[in-house]
């Protein structure tokens, strides 16, 4: 009851421990969607009119109605239509005629004033409100003779009447009273016509008056037959360079690359939040399933680490950059993750690390499709990825994969010149080698952190010039071979179940390495009819000795620098089992009484597996022991030993911290007994020749 409380209470800390995480991943991830805000050329103080302190490239292909653009040429069909002007107007010429008519009237009343001296006559003279006479001027019209004078005064209203009728706007006035003297008659002296251009002028005014409603009208067709002007940017090409000044155009092409903003970016911080709080709780949900121990933990920890310096490093290299989003190695993550923790997580995180990557980009789904299609093509190629070439193998299928997406992509819009699509095949190309590379470095340093073994540390221990395995094959070659028969045993169950094959493997050959220390006391290095080592040692000896097994096993997989999931099959291949030979041999010295001796010290350290892997040792261990001893003839007989093998391992307690399946059982034993049928069938005894 105690142990079920405290199992609960451990996992409902570890349920804890791992929301914590996760939360504390996606305020991060938060962090990293905001970080371009704070890089954004906003920093620099750009604004209209200000002078750019960098270059600026369009990191995306973009084509969008430039309304700086568009009010540029309404600005310039406004200024081509010309003012509109009404016909000219015959009332306006009559009403300068009566005006002039009546200065002339006054003029005369001067003139013919007897009572009144010439400077009284000058003074009202100046008193005229459309003719402005000088000193001089008045003096020459009162001392014109009468004659003269008459005739200046039909000469006036004659050239007003030719200048009146003629169309006359208000930026012509002043040409119009230059034609003044052309029209006065050449009978006249220079001095009368200069009298009669003086009285003349000032009553020329405009006669076709300007039409506000007209104009605006004619501006209003001249923009409505302006189309919206259309502005593309290819990736990479220059918006504006530096040291040129910020006009309207660039500032609005600089708004809609999002290489600037405006200061109130609330509506995006709301936005980067919705978004991570939706993936965090996709990502919580999946990792729900998962179980939660302490290695998992771990686990988690380690992929969070790493998910968040592939983001962190990706939102402070990409935005703002045409080329950099297609050289970013995104597969590095998901070979690593693939190799260590399987097809289905990498899978799974690679979409969520591209969805961040990808946010606020300006080509979200392309960027998302790059990334996600190369690194799948990548990962069915690696698998578990056994050797450092598949690696590269892996590297050149994503880049292959990401270079037809970015021609099919590409030539479908039309938009990037060759020589844009060249430069980002090889970027894609790049980008596999690069993931290769930073894939297999990264699956190192997280299985050195995790103390999982890697595919290819596993096929180096294999390898039979292994140090260690030659110390097997040396000092015992009797547990060598029967290691050699487990691990076949194993690895054909691993793979009927789905357990790991090559880690079984490895795992069952390193398993009874400790018998080299002591190799005379096991059975299978002794030479039949030699004598047994055990037959003069009381049985506690014996048994100490075979159980010293394991810790010599677990000393030298120190001493050969072993990884602590194989140093696991040393430990828990007998798990917690007596050696049951020597303490019935022991029950028989106390005449056949088991009161008084401590089965403790026949029984095996342990820990019990704790894992698929692990058990399928502990009963490939015994069925190939049983099945060596008691030599069986037929297919029947072999399923009847692996039967009794599984059936005491249960009723031992053995597998109650594996999780393995009565589905698995049964599945293990038909893989067993089929195995062992090759190894165990009958044998013909060869007839010699009589001589």
């Amino acid at each position: 009851m105690t142990a079920k409380i405290s199992g609960r209470f451990q996992q409902k800390k570890f349920q804890i421990l791992r929301l914590l995480i996760l939360i504390l991943a996606g305020v991060a991830a938060l962090g990293a969607l905001l970080l371009p805000l704070a890089s954004r050329p906003q920093n620099y103080q750009i604004q209209l009119g200000s002078v750019s302190t960098q270059d600026y490239q369009a990191p995306r292909r973009i084509s969008y109605i430039s309304n700086a653009l568009t009010q540029q040429r309404i600005k310039a069909a406004e200024s081509a239509v010309a003012n509109v002007y009404l016909p000219v107007d015959p009332a306006i010429a009559r009403i300068q005629i009566d005006k002039l008519r009546k200065s002339l009237d006054y003029i005369n009343l001067i003139r013919n004033d007897l009572i009144s001296d010439e400077s009284q006559k000058i003074e009202d003279l100046s008193k005229l409100n459309d003719i402005h006479l000088s000193k001089e001027s008045a003096t020459k019209l009162l001392n014109i003779e009468e004659s003269d004078w008459q005739l200046i005064q039909r000469e006036s209203i004659s050239v007003l009447e030719q200048i009146m009728r003629a169309s006359i706007r208000d930026t012509q006035v002043s040409e119009a009273q230059a034609r003044i003297p052309s029209l006065i008659s050449y009978t006249f002296n220079d001095e009368n016509s200069q009298i009669v251009q003086t009285i003349t002028s000032p009553f020329v005014v405009p006669n076709s008056l300007f039409s506000p409603e007209s104009t605006d009208n004619a501006k209003k067709e001249a923009v409505a037959a302006i189309q919206p002007v259309e502005k593309s940017f290819a990736v990479g090409e220059i918006i504006v360079r530096r040291g040129q000044i910020i006009d309207p155009v660039t500032y609005e092409a600089l708004t809609k690359l999002n290489l600037i903003t405006s200061n109130n970016q609330n509506r995006e911080i709301v936005a980067a939040s919705l978004f991570s709080l939706t993936f965090t709780f996709v990502v919580a949900f999946y990792f729900r399933k998962r179980s939660q121990t302490s290695n998992s933990i771990r686990q988690l920890l380690i992929l969070v680490v790493s998910f968040l310096f592939f983001l962190f490093l990706a939102k402070y290299l990409i935005p703002n950059r045409a080329i950099i989003p297609y050289l970013f190695p995104v597969a590095g993550f998901s070979f690593a993750i693939s190799a260590l923790f399987g097809f289905e997580t990498s899978l799974f995180l690679t979409l969520i690390l591209s969805s961040f990557i990808a946010y606020s980009t300006g080509d979200f789904y392309g960027l998302i499709i790059f990334y996600m299609l190369p690194s799948m093509a990548g990962n069915l190629l690696l698998g578990q990825g056994r050797r450092i070439s598949t690696f590269f193998a892996a590297g050149g299928i994503t880049g292959i994969t990401g270079a037809v997406l970015i021609l099919a992509l590409r030539l479908l819009e039309g938009t990037t010149d060759w020589v844009g699509l060249i430069t980002l095949v090889l970027a894609s190309f790049f980008n596999g080698m690069a993931s290769a590379s930073i894939g297999l470095l990264l699956q190192f340093l997280i299985s050195q952190f995790l103390g999982i073994t890697t595919a290819i540390q596993l096929l180096e221990l294999a390898r039979p010039d292994h140090p260690l395995l030659q110390l097997i094959l040396k000092n015992s070659p009797g547990s060598y071979q029967h290691s050699l028969q487990v691990a076949n045993l194993s690895e054909q169950a691993a793979k009927e179940i789905g357990a790991d094959q090559l880690l079984t493997r490895v795992g069952a050959i390193y398993h009874d390495v400790g018998k080299a220390m002591n190799p005379s006391y096991f059975i299978e290095n002794q030479v039949t009819g030699a004598i047994n080592s055990h037959d003069d040692v009381d049985p506690y000896m014996s048994a100490a000795t075979i159980i010293q097994h394991v810790f010599d096993g677990v000393e030298l997989a120190h001493k050969y620098h072993l990884p602590e999931r194989i140093i696991d099959f040393i430990r828990e291949h007998h798990g917690t089992l007596m050696t049951r030979y020597f303490y019935v041999k022991a029950v028989e010295q106390n005449d056949n009484k088991e009161e008084g001796i401590d089965k403790s010290l026949f029984q095996y350290p342990g820990p019990k597996p704790q894992s698929k892997e692990t058990a399928l040792l502990m009963l490939a261990d015994g069925c190939e022991a049983r099945a060596r001893a008691e030599k069986p003839s037929n297919l029947e007989e072999l399923k009847a030993i692996v039967q009794k093998v599984i059936d005491f391992c249960q009723s031992e307690g053995q597998l109650e911290d594996t999780e393995l399946t009565m589905r698995d059982l049964n599945t293990i034993k038909t893989a067993f007994a089929n195995t062992l049928i090759n190894t165990y069938h009958p044998r013909i005894r060869y007839p010699e020749l009589k001589r």
